[in-house]
């Protein structure tokens, strides 16, 4: 099968999730900057969701760079993946509009859990495609920053409901990790 398409109609849906996210901004009513602190929250919660959009969607290109075969099971995950990100800006403005109370948080955490266990299982979908030596396989190797991910927000989800702020400071610092690019994956596609 062609990964051309599958990479192309990713891009668009990543692409959408991140301009419906856009449109949610509603400007302050006022001119000051006390008016523009009001929607601090929901800009807060757009700076981190847009960032993890832009990270899933760098990882994605480079993991496709870096495959040379896919099936109808990569196909049937990446759609997965995809289901969860589009609803990260429904998790955003919840999160966002209620000044980062404790479900909406945990409800995000939910979004971002699954979105990280969907990628998983569409790494290993990949991964099955490809030979067992291949350099694909060699660069991700146990794939560690996608088991600490669904670590990181399984610790988060129940967190954001004593403390929504420690989860956020979880969601950041997760976001922190992914934004180090994986050379080794880098390396594979330069081969």
């Amino acid at each position: 099968m062609n990964k051309g398409r599958l990479e192309a109609f990713s891009d668009a849906v990543i692409a959408i999730a991140i301009t419906i996210m856009v449109l949610e901004l509603v400007p302050p009513h006022g001119a000051t900057l006390d008016d523009l602190a009001t929607i601090g929250p929901t800009f807060l919660s757009y700076v981190l969701s847009f960032v993890y959009l832009g990270l899933y969607w760098n990882n994605h290109h480079h993991l496709l760079q870096a495959t040379k075969v896919i099936d109808g099971r990569v196909l049937l995950a990446n759609l997965h993946l995809l289901f969860w990100l589009t609803l990260v800006p429904f998790g955003n403005a919840w999160m966002g509009e209620n000044n980062l109370a404790a479900v909406p948080v945990a409800a995000y955490g939910v979004v971002m859990l699954l979105a990280a266990f969907a990628n998983f299982l569409l790494v290993m979908a990949i991964l099955r495609c490809q030979p067992p030596d291949s350099t694909l396989a060699t660069a991700i190797g146990g794939d560690a920053k996608g088991k600490l991910s669904v670590l990181a927000f399984l610790v988060a989800i129940p967190i954001a409901l004593v403390v929504p702020l420690a989860a956020v400071a979880i969601y950041i610092g997760m976001a922190a990790v992914w934004f180090i690019p994986d050379r080794r994956i880098e390396r594979a596609v330069g081969r």
